[in-house]
């Protein structure tokens, strides 16, 4: 049976997420986090995307953005997988797969769900009992999007309509 055809719109938001092959860890340590960071931020200068929320967990990540072209979508997301999983193995001497299958999207409608959206991503690492507090976490958006910032610089505030 052959997957669905994703619905594509152009200057909509995105819920992305996805998670390591049978559940295992993607990010292992901090710099593999950073690393998947610096990927992100290299993909969205090349595509010009709007990033409004992301939360990268140990075995799975979420972002939410806004593309400018509809066919732009596969090539982010595959850019970002393949250039990540490439690293990733090349630093713990594996082979094969990483991800679960491919991504998984959500069409996001700007206005209430894009906030509850929003928190639902940045509250992810305390429903996992990681930290109590969302300003605990490094590996979301909260800080930045809070205006207390972090070293990474990727989001940009949503237009909620």
């Amino acid at each position: 049976m052959s997957r669905g055809a994703r619905i594509l719109i152009e200057n909509v938001c995105y819920h992305i997420f996805n998670r390591g092959n049978q559940k295992q860890n993607i990010f292992l340590e901090d710099s593999d986090y950073e690393k998947f960071l610096q990927i992100l931020k290299h993909y969205k200068k090349k595509y010009h995307f709007r990033l409004n929320a992301y939360c990268l967990m140990p075995n799975h990540f979420h972002l939410i953005i806004e593309i400018r072209k509809t066919n732009e979508l596969a090539k982010i997301m595959q850019g970002l997988t393949q250039t990540y999983t490439v690293w990733f193995n090349n630093k713990y001497n594996k082979t094969g797969h990483l991800w679960q299958g491919r991504f998984k999207s959500m069409l996001i409608q700007k206005d209430k769900y894009l906030i509850d959206c929003l928190k639902y991503i940045e509250l992810n690492p305390i429903r996992a009992n990681i930290v109590s507090s969302p300003e605990d976490y490094s590996w979301s958006s909260w800080r930045e999007r809070t205006l207390t910032k972090n070293k990474f610089n990727l989001i940009d505030q949503p237009k909620i309509t």
